[in-house]
Order: C-alpha cells, then structure tokens, then sequence
C-alpha cells in the first residue's frame, strides 16, 4: 500500500473519531458521567495519536537530505513517544478522579451511558478497521491502532456500567468503570514508550539477537573473525547493522561482504548493513588458531 493511501485510512479514521468525541463529550456532560468524559478524553487521544501519525508519516516520506541522512523516519518514533507519555498523564488524572467519584458518587444518567457507550464501541470498531488497511509494521501508526483498540474497551466497559447501574443503582460503577479505562490507558501507553524507548536508544529489534546475527556471520566460511557488530532500528521496519569483519590474507574481501551481506539480508531480512571487511595479519591467525596467550 502507498503512502498516500495510508494518510487516507488514517484520515478517516482521524474523522470518525473526531465527530464521535464531540457526542461524547455533550452526553458525558448531560447524563454527568466519569465514565463517557474519561472515554470522551481517551478519545481525544486517540485523535491526537492519529494526527501525529498522519504528521510523522509526511515528514518521514521526505527524501534524505541535508544533515538528515536518514531522512525523518524517526518522527514516527518521536510522536509515539510522545502518545505514550500523554497517555500516562491522562490515565492518571482519570484515575485520581474515579476514586473521588467512588467515594463520593453523583447521580448517573444509566440510559445515557448505555447509548453513548454502545455507539462509541461501534465507531472504534470502524476507526480499528480503517487503521487496519494502513501501513502495519509502523510503530507510529500500530500506536494509533493500539489507542483505538483501548478505546474500544473503554467503551465497553462504560456501556457496561451504564447497565448495571440501571439494574443495580450503585452509582459506584461509574468510577470503577473510569478505573478500568485508566488502567487501559497505562498499559498501552507503558508499551508505546517501552518500544518508542528501545529505537531511539538504539536498541536491537525485536526479534534480531545481536548473538545470534553474530555467530552466523562469523560461523561463514573463509571468515576469521567478527567484532564491533551493531544491530538496530533506524525506524519502524528498518533494522541495519554494521561490522567490522577480518578474512584471510589472501582472500577476497569484497566477495566475503556480497556474501555476508546475502546471508543478512536472506536470514534476517537486513538490507541496510555496513561491513568492513579486512585481511588477516599473520599475528591475527595464530590468534585464531591458538587462542589468546594465557
């Protein structure tokens, strides 16, 4: 899927979300219920999360140029970031508001909540489904998704404190279902900083183990040594690596670099990688060969 068409699921997604907060928010305040204002505010992020990406996508489909010779990919990783860190700070604000409304409880419009809360589950169905035709392997963009996805079950649970208050009349559900959405809002914004974290302080990518990419490039034939290896994440989907590697005197080195750079990209699908490849000193072999002098 192209560029552009990922902007467009994400717009419509950033449209649908928008139009429901603004419902959500006007009967919150009627049936004056924590629980559709939190998911109201959750919602808000949502739109928040979903305008840096569609932002963060424009600036990383630029060119490289100047002193960005990576280009601007990690701006995805940067408006993760900062989605995961929104979402902290609303989590806890909801939360410290659901235990006053625990311990002291308003009259909860039940009806209201059930309505707005079955509808909000029904547009973040259909936001998910937009997000879903987008670009999948973007930590930006799988960070909106997550937001929505939330949401989701913020909605659920607050249509399902609507109910039982309606059944049971404890006005108390309205803050436990608060509680429930701010305990959702942590998780998904713990992971968005947590893998947000991990690219920008160079951190190998899931699923590639700096040992493991080592030992198959040093296990090639006519290699006699690997050392300086680097493995990570420029940006989401764009792992490299880079290695200083040292071959016998007499061999090919730039045939070892095609061949080492087959087996990185072949075995684990990096096409961006910087080797260095060397000749072997004769100090170097028996080195090798003997192992280091005790």
């Amino acid at each position: 899927m192209s560029p552009a068409a990922d902007r467009r699921w994400l717009g419509a997604a950033l449209a649908l979300v928008l139009a429901f907060m603004v419902v959500e928010v006007a009967a919150g305040i009627l049936a004056d219920s924590l629980a559709l204002l939190s998911d109201a505010s959750h919602m808000l992020t949502d739109a928040g999360a979903i305008g840096l990406a569609l932002v963060a996508a424009n600036l990383a489909a630029r060119p490289p140029r100047g002193r960005f010779t990576f280009g601007l990919g990690r701006a995805e990783i940067l408006s993760a970031q900062l989605n995961g860190a929104l979402l902290l700070g609303l989590a806890a604000v909801i939360a410290w508001e659901a235990g006053k409304r625990i311990y002291e409880p308003p009259d909860v419009e039940g009806v209201y909540v059930v309505v707005v809360g079955a509808a909000g589950a029904a547009v973040n169905v259909l936001a998910a489904a937009a997000l879903a035709r987008a670009e999948r392997q973007s930590l930006n963009i799988a960070g909106a998704r997550a937001h929505v996805l939330t949401d989701l079950y913020a909605s659920i649970a607050a249509a399902a404190a609507g109910a039982l208050i309606l059944l049971t009349d404890v006005r108390e559900l309205d803050g436990v279902a608060a509680l429930i959405v701010a305990a959702l809002m942590v998780a998904s914004g713990w992971r968005l900083l947590r893998d947000a974290s991990a690219v920008l302080l160079e951190g190998a990518p899931e699923g590639f183990d700096p040992d493991v990419i080592g030992r198959a490039l040093a296990t090639q034939p006519g290699v006699v040594e690997v050392h300086d290896l680097h493995v990570w994440e420029v940006t989401s989907g764009f792992p490299a690596v880079a290695a200083h590697v040292v071959v016998p005197p007499d061999a090919d080195c730039h045939q070892h670099r095609r061949d080492l750079q087959r087996v990185l990209q072949e075995e684990f699908g990096v096409e961006h990688t910087t080797l260095q490849v060397d000749h072997a000193t004769k100090r170097d072999q028996l080195l090798t060969i003997e192992g280091p002098a005790g």
